[in-house]
């Protein structure tokens, strides 16, 4: 049955008017065929003014869901957790782990094709690494998130405000995906919740599309936690389409964390710690030192505000021959402060305030990812590259996360041997270079050495070389049910892949790392690692 409003009234009016009539007729035994024939009408007329393009729903069911999934079986026989090496820097293949995601959509309001009433839905996303029998965890849902949760809204005001669409919740977005890193360069509120309106619209007869994002809210419980404070967060972001063979856009996001005096939870320095002291994890032993038995004079902590921010960029071109996309990513990232550390002396622990010290962090990445098709039918490749620099401007003493540079490659070919069946083939080499010193352990007696090969106890580094390069080639057979296509899936992988770094053991593991372990398990020097495995991953 239709929907009851007033333009639906005068179809039930005529329904029932050919229901009397017909009853009438068959009463007294009439069966004249222009009797059928104005039943027929009405009936027309009840289905034209119920259904008729001006007042249809669009045919979306209430509720849908799509997800992904991968799990894999990679027996290590080198001591490995299952990785080729240590992370995606090397290429998604063989090195990322096991993820499932599920992705539930309700729609409570239908979209009416005229615009002439608004529509909404509601979105959650389950994710995370929890899998049965490989993962240490065991399939414990406490290893799983509710990472995305958010109401959409459109034609909320048709007449002023035509194709936007408001999202109030979780406001992740991105511009694309470099697919063989499993990266998003170009990414802003993933950390936000609050509120967003886009703008989408296609002009000149589809030659030029329009994407226009603006956003708020606030990032404090995704950066703080528990210790929660405020973060009000702002952005957005532009993409222009440019018919089917070029797009470009940028945008960016702001984050302010306020001075709040007599929170605990918001940004605070503890006065005169030494940055040294800090990366030791001494600054209360000093204290005490100088100090004995007057923890209670340790210095109040000084409130301050903080702020952070990002800015993203994005050119994509591609359907041009044997070219068939190729996406170019950017950001460039100020990165949030931390809040506070602790350590702990004798009778309790002691909360120190280190927004000072972290305060004066920045990340570059530019990544670029492009599909050709050397031979139509035969053969795909997709070429990655991936360039990344972090600086630390506090930190002049030791090597660290947010003081490295880092460039790597990937290339990968699939060659379809029937629609179904594939071979593929991979390759990858990268190359991460420490600023602050040595980082990396070269041998399998390193945990004695560290500056310029020789032993140093006090010393701030943790290897005995401040380069790390690492080559990668993995190689298979793939079926695909669907067809033909390097990211259609499901996808069922048989693969090996082998490694060579040069750092010792290159890949994680539980080998030992101190020094009393090796006077009892003893050590060895592993520059190549072999794996095999049988892999399952599916979009749905």
């Amino acid at each position: 049955m239709c929907r009851p409003n007033p333009s639906f009234a005068a179809g039930h009016i005529l329904l029932a008017a050919s229901v009397v009539v017909l009853q009438a007729f068959q009463m007294i035994g009439h069966n004249a065929p222009r009797v059928r024939v104005m039943v027929l009408g009405l009936a027309l007329a009840y289905g034209a003014l119920c259904a008729g393009p001006a007042s249809a729903e669009v045919d979306l069911p209430t509720f849908n869901f799509g997800g992904y999934f991968r799990i894999m079986a990679r027996p290590d026989l080198q001591g490995g957790d299952g990785t080729l090496g240590y992370s995606n820097l090397y290429g998604r293949l063989l090195n990322e782990r096991p993820y499932a995601a599920l992705e539930l959509r309700l729609n409570l309001l239908k979209p009416v094709p005229d615009h002439s009433r608004p529509w909404t839905s509601l979105h959650f996303k389950v994710e995370g690494g929890a899998l049965q029998n490989v993962t240490p965890s065991q399939g414990r849902f406490a290893d799983m998130r509710l990472s995305q949760a958010y109401v959409l809204v459109g034609d909320l005001w048709p007449v002023f405000m035509p194709d936007v669409t408001f999202q109030l919740g979780t406001l992740d977005s991105y511009f694309g995906d470099l697919g063989l890193y499993d990266r998003r360069p170009a990414q802003i509120f993933f950390e936000t919740a609050g509120a967003s309106a886009r703008y989408r619209k296609r002009f000149f007869d589809g030659l030029l599309g329009v994407d226009g994002l603006f956003g708020f809210g606030d990032s404090g419980y995704f950066l703080r936690g528990f210790s929660y404070s405020p973060i009000p967060t702002v952005g957005g972001s532009l993409r222009l389409s440019f018919s089917r063979y070029f797009e470009v856009g940028g945008g960016g996001q702001f984050l302010y964390e306020p001075r709040v005096d007599g929170n605990p939870n918001a940004p605070h320095t503890t006065p005169g710690i030494d940055y040294e002291e800090f990366l030791r994890g001494e600054i209360v032993e000093n204290f005490l030192e100088n100090n004995p038995g007057r923890i209670q004079d340790f210095p109040n902590p000084q409130a301050q505000a903080l702020f952070s921010g990002k800015a993203i960029g994005y050119i994509g071109f591609g359907n041009l021959g044997p070219l068939l996309w190729s996406n170019l990513f950017m950001s460039a990232t100020r990165v949030h402060a931390q809040q506070k550390t602790a350590e702990a002396y004798a009778g309790g622990m002691q909360d120190i305030y280190i927004a000072a010290l972290t305060d004066d962090r920045y990340e570059i990445v530019v990544g670029d990812e492009t599909q050709f098709t050397i031979w139509p039918k035969l053969i795909d490749v997709t070429i990655a590259l991936l360039y990344q620099e972090t600086f630390d401007f506090d930190n002049v003493l030791a090597p660290s996360d947010f003081d490295m540079r880092n460039l790597s490659s990937v290339g990968r070919g699939q060659l379809y041997i029937t629609d179904a069946i594939h071979l593929l083939a991979e390759t990858s080499f990268a190359y991460e270079y420490s600023k602050q010193g040595n980082r990396f352990r070269l041998r399998q007696d390193s945990i004695f050495k560290s500056a310029e090969g020789t032993s140093d106890v006090r010393g701030l580094e943790f290897g005995d070389a401040n380069t790390r390069y690492t080559w990668q080639g993995k190689g298979g057979v793939v079926i695909n049910p669907l067809g033909r296509g390097i990211y259609l899936r499901p996808s069922l992988r048989f693969l090996y892949g082998v490694q060579y770094s040069n750092q010792n053991r290159a890949y994680g593991n539980n080998f030992i790392d101190s020094l009393d372990q090796f006077n009892v398990f003893g050590g060895q020097e592993v520059h190549w690692h072999h794996i095999i495995a049988v892999e399952a991953e599916a979009w749905f």
